[in-house]
């Protein structure tokens, strides 16, 4: 039963990853935008929807890294 379990977790930590790094690509992808890099130069920093994508992408990510390492 143990083994069940900690498998499930493996494959809750790998989708986690995956998960965490399509946010940040689209964020990414977003950033690079005529809209988005107008914003850049006008208020100086990126707008809300990219720093939520990076935020959400990472946090996923990072927890994704732990369930993954965790003995």
């Amino acid at each position: 039963m143990a083994k069940k379990s900690n498998s499930a977790v493996k494959v809750a930590s790998i989708v986690l990853l995956i998960t965490g790094i399509g946010p940040a690509v689209w964020g990414y992808r977003i950033s690079g935008s005529f809209g988005a890099q107008l914003n850049n130069a006008i208020n100086g920093s990126p707008g809300d929807k990219v720093m939520m994508l990076y935020f959400g992408g990472a946090v996923s990510f990072v927890i994704g890294l732990y369930l993954l390492v965790r003995k």
